[in-house]
This record gives C-alpha cells, structure tokens and sequence, in this order.
C-alpha cells in the first residue's frame, strides 16, 4: 500500500477519536475496568455461565454484519469469544459509538452468555464502552504478519495477530519456574551478582564495553557470572545459583543472540561426574513439567532427554568420527593427524587445541541424541580442574543436543597457583591476537588463596534448551525482544 493513502487510514482513525472527545468519550481518560470473566474459562465450563451477565475486555479482531446487529470477535489474554451486538439492546446511541469502532480497539463489555443457532458461545452484549482507541492498522487478517524480521520488531503486533506465538513464551516461564523449583528443592540459594564489570571474565568471550562516567573507567557487560558465584561458595554457601542475562560481543545467527539467558551454579564439595547428572535432570524434569514427556520433536527430529544420557570423552569422540585416536600422540604428530584432517595449525596451538579443533569440525554435527563430551583439552578450558590421572585433559564436559552445546561444567579449578598459570597462559594467547582469550583477574585469584572448597560448577544456555523444548527454528522465537540492526530512514 501506498505511503499517502496508508497515511489517510491512520487519519480516519484520528478522525474517530476526535469525534469521541468532542462527546466527552475520551477513551484514554479510562483508568480501570472490572472484569469478571475471560474467553476460555466461559468457553470451558459453558453450563456454568450460560445465562449469567459477565464482564469482560479484549482487542477487536473481526466484524461482522450490518444494520441493526453485529458480530465481534474480541481477544483477552486466554483466546478469542464472539460478542453479539444488537442495536435494540445496546441502544441507540451505544450503537452509533460501537459502528465506528476498528479492528485492534480495545472495548469492555458487559452482557450474557449465551450460545447462537449456530451453536457459537457468545456473549449478548448489554453495555460497551471503548478503553483504548488502536490508531495503527493491524495486518490483514487472512496473511498476518510472516516476515520474520518485522515479526521480531514489533512483537507487540506479532502476539496480536499470532497468538500462537504466545506458546512459547508461556513455555518460556514455565520452564524457568521448573528449573528454580528444582534448585530450590535441594537447596540451592538463587543470588544476583553484578552485571557491570570492571573484567570480562569467566569464559572465553568478547565482551560489550561501556564507559562509567563517575569513575571514569571503561566497564564490561559480563560474559558469564562465574567467578562471582565462586567467590560465593569461598565465602561459605554451599550452593548458589542465578539465572540472568548474559552479554557477548559476539556473532548472530539462529542459536546465537548478543544477549541470551543462562543459568550458572556451584556446589561445594561435588565434582563433574555429579553436574552431569543435575543437567541431565534438570532437562527432563523441565520437558516432563511442562511438555509431559521426555521424547521430543524438534524440527522433525526425534529427541529423547530421558537420562543417562550418552557419555564420552573428547578424544574418544575424535576418534569415532574423525578416524585419529590423539591420545598418545606428542605435538609433532598431532600436527600431522591435523594435516590429514585439514586443520590449519597456527602460531600458538598446541596439541590440545588441535584436538578441541577436530572435535568441532568432525564430531559436533553428529551429536543429536543427548551427549556428554567430556576431559577437554586444559588449553580450552582455563577454569577447570586437571585429571588426576591425566594432566593434559580436565575433568569438564559439554552437553550437546542436536548438535548444539547445551550446556558447559567442570569440577572446578580450586588451585590458585594453577589458576594463576592458566591465566598467563591465556594472557599470552591475547597477546598473539586472540580477543576472546581470559583476562587476569587478581581478585579472583585472592579469594582462591584463601581457599575455595572442591567444587562441581554448571552453566545451562536457557534460550537454546527453551528452542528444543517449544520446537523454534531460531532463538528470536524464543527471546521476546531479540537484538535486531534498526531501520534508518533515509
């Protein structure tokens, strides 16, 4: 449609509500209205209301008929009803305000329940009163809004017109009430820590900087809360958790969102081999909860979270999908194997970088079905605690599901001379250019001087488990604001 005639619907709309000011009908001078009844409750227990006056309120979504009555179709939060309006009920000047009003007003009603010849449960409207005037025009019924990218913009009108988007989002809270409930049962403290950092650490991420103009320093959004959760279990609780917005700096795509959900928690005096079970029954007690089964659909895929779930180490799983076994090999001929596999080796790498880059080029696509990959290579995994019986390998897992790296734990590193050469380590990598590589964190440090119990700690992607679980192609189907580049109008 034409901008200009685009612009003279949205002033007929103007129009309207000018004319009902002039009448001393203002509908955004109304403050409250009382309701008493919505759409899928009446429509679920018909024999209970029918021939009881309610009150009830919604967006108009269609209108139908002409003369003296009318049908509406109105949504409230739980779905949609029809309203029957007559004009010999209404009265006459009830009706002229209503015959003006559009599709997207919002309107109380009073009237009762009854059902039409048709066999449609309606409510026989008795009084009617505009609350809100819609001065935008919503998509046209029958084609809705299906850009993608538009939908994502204007969520508001999204869950408008797709209500079924709403779906999700339920299932969104459910299942973070679900993973809480579960915590707090076994006795699990949720605590907040900070958001602003003065150093990105706890992960290898690039981070968002901003600036804090009373103490003129630059900060860093977190990229993980870990290290303040640590601190926690060195001051004495036993096992904490918090759930919260996570920032990198990082790419998008259709699992990837600059700002995404997790979940991180630390018990004290347990290690990995433990995590790996409170993963795996978090998420089913969450698909049991809240889907009632632990065998899912996901894109047309078939996916059983029922524990145990598979279990193998990192260059176990190199080995099966990649044909190379990297476990007794030295550098020199890990470099070799990595030529076979087409890795390039750059300045820096070591054999455990080559491994964790096998992994991810022959091994994570097949990992559909539940799976716990686990002793990474020490060189990716600067916060972890070495095997005992290998000190090249630590005692840290991924889960993967659907190829995609659930979640991420480690009996965690409680040595701070160790942490400290992990560190520098990691500090050397920035130095070769590596942007994402840990930064030194002094403070940390200290508080494992002076002395961080053993440890098991776990970090759960909440918006990719919550992709699984509501069947969504894309994590914006599951963020309800996801990050998108504005529109600048030239």
């Amino acid at each position: 449609m034409e901008e200009n005639s685009l612009s003279e619907i949205l002033q007929v709309r103007r129009d309207k509500l000018q004319k009902l000011k002039e009448k001393g009908l203002d509908p955004f001078k109304i403050e409250k209205f009382e309701r008493n009844a919505f759409s899928k409750a009446i429509k679920d227990s018909f024999d209970e209301y029918e021939g009881k006056n309610v009150k009830m309120a919604g967006r108009i979504m269609a209108k139908r008929g002409m003369g003296k009555v009318s049908f509406v179709d109105i949504v409230d939060k739980d779905g949609r009803i029809q309203l029957f309006v007559k004009k010999d009920v209404l009265g006459q000047e009830s009706f002229e305000n209503f015959q003006t009003y559009d599709i997207g007003d919002i309107v109380g009603v009073s009237g009762e329940i009854f059902k039409t010849k048709k066999g449609e449960i309606s409510v026989k409207v008795s009084e009617m009163s505009l609350l809100t005037k819609s001065l935008q025009v919503l998509p046209e019924k029958w084609h809705g809004l299906k850009d993608p990218d538009l939908r994502y913009r204007q969520r508001y009108v999204d869950l408008i017109v797709n209500p079924e988007v709403k779906e999700a989002f339920i299932i969104r809270s459910k299942v973070i009430k679900a993973i809480k409930e579960y915590l707090d049962d076994r006795d699990y403290l949720e605590v907040d820590t900070p958001i602003l950092n003065t150093i990105p650490g706890g992960a290898v991420a690039k981070p968002f900087v901003t600036h804090h103009n009373s103490l003129d320093i630059d900060m860093y959004m977190r990229i993980a809360n870990e290290l303040y959760l640590k601190r926690l279990i060195v001051g004495g609780f036993d096992r904490v958790y918090e759930m919260g917005r996570m920032f990198r700096n990082e790419g998008m795509s259709m699992k990837h969102n600059p700002e995404y959900t997790a979940i991180e928690l630390y018990a004290a005096y347990e290690d990995y081999q433990y995590m790996m079970e409170i993963t795996e029954n978090i998420v089913a007690y969450c698909a049991e909860k809240v889907l009632g089964t632990t065998k899912i659909n996901y894109q047309g895929t078939e996916i059983d979270l029922t524990p145990p779930w598979k279990r193998l180490s990192m260059t176990e799983a190199v080995n099966q999908y990649a044909g190379i076994d990297f476990s007794e090999m030295n550098f020199e001929e890990a470099v070799s194997a990595a030529k076979k596999l087409h890795i390039e080796v750059t300045e820096g790498m070591s054999k455990g970088h080559i491994i964790n880059e096998a992994f991810e080029e022959y091994v994570e696509e097949h990992l559909i079905q539940p799976t716990f990959i686990t002793h990474h290579p020490v060189e990716v995994s600067p916060l972890s605690k070495r095997n005992p019986d290998n000190p090249e390998i630590t005692n840290r897992f991924e889960a993967f599901v659907n190829t995609w790296e659930l979640a991420n734990a480690f009996s965690e590193l409680n040595d701070p001379i160790d942490q400290r050469g992990r560190f520098e380590a990691q500090l050397k990598q920035r130095e070769l250019g590596d942007d994402e590589a840990h930064r030194m964190d002094e403070d940390f440090l200290r508080a494992l001087e002076v002395g961080m119990p053993p440890t098991g700690g776990l970090g759960i992607g909440i918006d990719r488990l919550l992709m699984l679980l509501t069947d969504s192609p894309s994590i914006r189907d599951v963020i309800l604001f996801p990050t998108m580049k504005p529109i600048v109008k030239e």
